[in-house]
């Protein structure tokens, strides 16, 4: 019997998991294991790849034990990541040279400062679609490259091989027999061309990061390898990748122009598909691909907040108001308003459309009224202003869409899903399968293999499961969002 299964792995900021799907994209077992966050100083955030390695074999594992079902049930695996996050390891022993270098890390804004003035933010943006900014994989390259003792050398005589996460996990998974990513991870690393769709020399030079460390590009379906046989006991192929906001759009069955999605997790982050046009922002937007299938691009504006589920994580784990985010809901619930209350979760800067790596967050309107329902409530509610303004952002740049698909962790939250349709005055679909991420993964790995045809097989999957629509009156929606405005401006550096 042919296998029909598709194993996702989903590596993200907070955990590592496995999901296994059917044909009918119907999620049947999973494993999950949190991923520690190390912070070395201040704004610097890394990970263990050992951790993340470790982690990915046994989600894999205990996944298709939970199903019952051997490796030979599988007809591929698919790949999505954490996006920019930097590793870098030797090519004979396999051992990265230092932690993961997470997307969040602020280590590198100088050096982004200083290659804007040498560059330009607006040649960067026509080659690369992005800005400069350490969120991005080149100034992490370019930071362990100089920092590491031994790494530049070793690296100019090809000792050493960059990856994101996607990169390395297959790097490991295939016993270091593939050195590849897809074009969605390589449109994030702000060294590759969108219009050639292949790293770009020019900046590779002016950014001293040679190009023989770099992984080969290929589509987000395609052949990338089959797993060692001391994986998973069985050789199984590895046919679908990329990062995970680009996942999700396959997740989501976000084809067509004009359709957005947006997923809350760690961060959030809206994409709009703008179909084989490349659309420059005029609003701090990131131009980026959708995906890329038999090699043909579909692009993308991106608006990338850089916390948001995470404020929760903060409230339970940093100021121990909430002893889970179940609570926040009914917190939230529970009183009218927060007072006046904005919480502005800068903890590492803030992302679209202000790209200021040095604002810091702040809890703002307090009084002696204010208590943990407010600031619970202020954290919920930021997650929509923060929409609202990426929403805005695309409406200037002439894109106002008629509903959004939403995904991801916070999502469940119905209170937090209805004061978003509240705040962006349109309708808020949420899916029958939320983590969309994983299922666009196994989506692009069926595609890889053929268990899906076309895009349109997996569109006809998509099922919503509830629409929020909005309710708040425009004078109170308003008035909201202006004072989130405010809060902002009192914490721009």
């Amino acid at each position: 019997m042919t296998p029909r299964h598709l194993l996702a792995i989903d590596q993200g900021t907070t955990s590592t998991r496995a999901i296994l799907f059917d044909a009918e994209c119907t999620p049947l077992a999973s494993a999950q294991v949190e991923l520690p966050q190390i912070y070395p100083q201040p704004g610097w955030v890394e990970h263990d790849p050992e951790e993340i390695w470790r982690a990915t074999v046994s989600v894999m594992r205990r996944t298709l034990a939970n199903a019952k079902l051997a490796p030979a049930a599988v007809a591929a695996i698919g790949i999505t990541n954490q996006r920019e996050t930097t590793v870098i390891w030797d090519r004979e022993s396999g051992k990265p040279i230092h932690n993961a270098i997470v997307w969040q890390d602020r280590r590198t804004a100088d050096w982004c400062r200083k290659m804007a003035k040498a560059v330009g933010d607006a040649e960067l943006g026509k080659r690369t679609g992005l800005l400069f900014d350490a969120y991005f994989s080149a100034s992490k390259i370019a930071w362990l490259l100089d920092h590491v003792a031994g790494a530049r050398q070793a690296a100019e005589r090809g000792r050493l091989a960059f990856g994101t996460i996607d990169t390395f996990l297959l790097w490991r998974l295939t016993g270091g027999t593939s050195h590849l990513t897809d074009a969605t991870n390589a449109s994030r690393t702000m060294l590759f061309n969108l219009r050639q769709q292949a790293w770009d020399a020019t900046l590779l030079k002016a950014f001293r990061i040679p190009a023989a460390i770099l992984p080969e590009v290929r589509d987000s379906a395609a052949a990338y390898g089959a797993t060692a046989r001391d994986v998973l006991d069985a050789p199984v192929p590895i046919a679908g990748m990329a990062g995970d906001q680009h996942a999700a759009m396959i997740g989501q069955a976000c084809f067509a122009p004009g359709m957005i999605k947006s997923t809350y997790g760690t961060g959030c982050f809206a994409v709009l598909n703008t179909g084989t046009k490349l659309v420059r922002s005029r609003n701090r937007l990131l131009t980026t691909l959708a995906y890329r299938l038999k090699g043909k691009p579909t692009y993308a504006l991106e608006g990338s907040i850089f916390v948001s589920g995470a404020t929760m994580q903060w409230l339970r784990d940093g100021l121990k108001l909430i002893a889970s985010a179940g609570e926040s809901a009914d917190l939230a619930a529970g009183i009218a308003d927060t007072r006046g209350v904005y919480l502005v979760p800068a903890f590492t800067g803030l992302g679209a459309p202000y790209w200021d790596p040095d604002a810091r967050g702040a809890i703002l309107g307090l009084t002696r009224d204010s208590g943990i329902a407010e600031v619970v409530r202020a954290g919920l509610e930021a997650v929509a202003y923060q929409t609202r303004d990426l929403m805005a952002a695309m409406a200037e740049d002439g894109t106002k869409p008629a509903a959004i698909r939403v995904d991801g962790g916070m999502v469940v939250n119905d209170w937090v899903m209805q004061f978003l349709a509240d705040q962006l005055a349109i309708p808020v679909e949420r899916p029958v399968v939320t983590e969309t991420t994983a299922l666009g993964a196994a989506c692009l790995a069926g595609l890889g293999v053929g268990v899906f045809a076309s895009t349109a097989d997996i569109a006809r999957q998509w099922k919503r499961e509830r629409v929020f629509e909005p309710q708040m009156d425009g004078k109170r929606r308003n008035a909201l969002y202006a004072g989130w405005q405010d809060a902002v401006r009192r914490v721009r550096s």
